[in-house]
């Protein structure tokens, strides 16, 4: 067993590497920028199992002062826990396929080195979420991810689209994040401490108001797009795809689901109501939204919405450990349909599903993988969707039952339909894309072909890990899975009907996407599907407008009433010094000049008197006395 000193070492080793690497990459040569990126992550996956292996007993937190202000302490401490190894394992697991994937589908790009410092920032703030001990110390690893996810959703950044996905990634997600650093000032108000070892054991004995539950889950709702902020994650599929593997596997989005673990002791009961219902919602609208889409990526996108609404869900009816259970589960086979999405478009050069069709012979590699992927994702048995989703289920139930209140039975029954509309969806875009008449005019048939081993490889591997029997030797049944038991959590009571029910739905779901013909788009219910449920219309007319509508006449009122005062008093200062300059030159002045101007030339014309001659002091005498007796008479 490692001591102290040996395992903070490890920690830091594992955190600085790939902020490291990204510095070190920006200056790299593009040839060798893949092959250094994949090292790094490689000895961070290697690190991240040591750590796994040697995990002790009881949850490990490394603290040490950051700061100090008005005498309080701001510390740095770095929490090791089960969970924090399962998703160290997890996030370098994926992102090393993905860079692997990335060398041959990207090997063309001029600005390769870049993409791949992106992703080792990328990494490396995922890593920060994930091992933080207190909620401040996550914030900001929180907002490292904002960050990277932003550089990386518009790394084409000559497409406009790209650019204005990017921008709306990052001002939803600011929306969501506003309310998480709310949550955490309210934490500190309360409980004066924001480490997670003292608040998850809630060592003060202070029933946590609703206001701080619900204010945190406002940070799960941006990165994890719940219900309303959901729209941005569709739109970040005009990054690479690759990047979309990314994200939508077991980083950005997951950390939304790893913080509800992280904060559920904090959560009240009326917060988790509203956190399942937000989740219940989203699967809904996000399965919908999927159905009719025509973008391969978009389709996928809208099924990470709906299984990440599925997985809050659970966390909103207490089932935690069955929603980390999906959410690794789901990390594998979403990955996997993402990079076959790709080795698709990277054979026919295009996205769109209706320009596709009979590509099960010319990729028969992807196909099974894509078919594997998609049944795990559907929730067939023998896979590990299928027991993933069957303890959340399991899980609801059991909890919509204890509510004694018949409205409960809402949320289980509307997840377990959410089964069936994922089956449909999926079965629709496994038949546009393999089954069907070659659609594409520009790449003819005979051009497609399955990628090199370096993007197969990560794709072969992923289907292999959807398979049930790596998490349980009863692929029928969640109950015998290593993961509970490595977690400690109490199984769900088991109910018979359940995987019939399911298994049913999903077949009748599976048999209706593949047999269902494309409706016409301009229909409402189609356009439902595909505008989002009209959310981004919605946003623009009721805040977007008004909001700039509102910001127009503030400017206007700037222009013409605080500037027009501003400027008016101004030129009325300059008005009013010109008069009293005027004033003081020719009224002051000019009475002071004038004044002496008289008693000067009164002075000279007495000094012209006084010239010495008589004759002049005759004439003076002569005329004086002439007006005085003028005057007198």
């Amino acid at each position: 067993m490692p001591d102290d000193a040996l395992l903070r070492l490890l920690i830091a080793i594992l955190l600085g590497l790939p902020f490291l690497g990204a510095l070190a990459l920006v200056r790299v040569n593009r040839r060798m920028s893949g092959g250094l990126a994949i090292g790094l992550t490689t000895i961070g996956l290697v690190l991240s199992v040591i750590l796994a292996v040697h995990l002790p007993q009881q949850a490990l937190t490394f603290q040490t002062t950051w700061a100090s202000m008005s005498g309080v302490l701001f510390g740095v401490s770095l929490r090791l826990d089960t969970l924090t190894c399962l998703m160290l394992v997890l996030v370098h697991f994926v992102a090393l396929l993905v860079q692997l994937y990335s060398i041959s589908y990207l090997h063309d790009e001029p600005r390769l080195s870049r993409y791949f410092a992106y992703l080792q920032l990328f990494v490396g703030s995922m890593l920060g979420i994930v091992l933080a001990g207190n909620l401040l110390i996550l914030y900001a690893f929180w907002e490292l991810v904002g960050l990277a996810s932003y550089l990386l959703i518009g790394f084409y950044q000559e497409r406009l689209i790209a650019s204005k996905a990017a921008q709306k990634a990052f001002l939803m997600n600011r929306v969501g994040d506003m309310g998480f650093l709310i949550g955490i000032f309210l934490t500190y108000y309360y409980f004066g401490t924001l480490e997670l070892s003292a608040l998850t054991n809630n060592q003060f004995g202070i029933i946590p108001p609703t206001a701080i539950g619900l204010c945190l889950f406002m940070g799960c709702v941006g990165k994890s797009a719940q219900f309303p902020l959901l729209t941005w994650l569709p739109d970040a599929m005009e990054g690479p795809t690759p990047v979309s593997a990314l994200l939508h596997a077991a980083t950005m989005v997951a950390a939304g689901i790893f913080l509800l673990a992280r904060v559920h002791p904090l959560l009240s009961s009326d917060a988790l109501v509203v956190v399942a219902l937000i989740g219940t919602i989203t699967t809904i609208i996000g399965g919908y939204s999927a159905l009719f889409q025509t973008d391969i990526k978009k389709v996928l996108a809208f099924s990470t919405v709906s299984q990440l609404g599925l997985m809050v869900a659970a966390m909103g009816t207490g089932n935690v450990s069955a929603a980390i259970f999906h959410l690794l589960t789901h990390a594998f086979f979403k990955a996997g349909l993402f990079l076959s999405a790709g080795a698709v478009i990277h054979a026919i050069n295009t996205q769109d599903m209706r320009q596709m069709g009979g590509l099960r012979k010319a990729l028969p590699i992807t196909f099974i993988a894509y078919t594997v992927c998609a049944a795990a994702l559907a929730g067939l048995p023998l896979l590990s969707g299928f027991l993933s989703k069957e303890a959340i289920l399991e899980g609801v139930l059991n909890w919509a039952e204890g509510q004694n209140d018949h409205l409960s039975y809402m949320i289980p029954v509307s997840l377990l339909l959410s089964s069936g509309l994922t089956a449909l969806y999926m079965a629709r875009q496994w038949r546009l894309i393999f089954f069907g008449p070659y659609q594409n005019q520009e790449t003819p048939l005979t051009q497609a072909h399955e990628p090199d081993w370096l993007m197969l490889a990560p794709i072969v591997l992923l289907a292999g890990l959807s398979v049930g029997f790596w998490f349980s030797l009863n692929p029928f049944s969640a109950h015998t899975s290593w993961f509970f038991h490595l977690f400690g959590a109490t199984e769900a009571e088991s109910i018979w009907w359940l995987a019939p029910v399911s298994t049913g739905l999903v077949l009748l779901g599976g048999w209706i996407g593949f047999r269902m013909r494309e409706p016409n788009h301009a229909r409402s219910f189609v356009r439902l599907s595909v505008e989002y449920g009209f959310l981004d219309s919605i946003f623009q007319y009721f805040i977007i407008n008004p909001s700039l509508k509102l910001a127009t006449f503030l400017s206007r009122t700037d222009q013409r009433m605080v500037d027009g005062a501003v400027n008016g008093a101004g030129v009325s200062t300059v008005v009013l010094a010109h008069l009293s300059s005027g004033i003081d030159r020719f009224g002051i002045d000019g009475f002071v000049n004038g004044a002496a101007w008289l008693a000067g030339w009164l002075g000279r014309l007495t000094r012209s008197l006084q010239n010495g001659r008589v004759q002049s002091y005759i004439t003076a005498a002569v005329v004086g006395f002439l007006v005085v007796l003028w005057w007198l008479l």
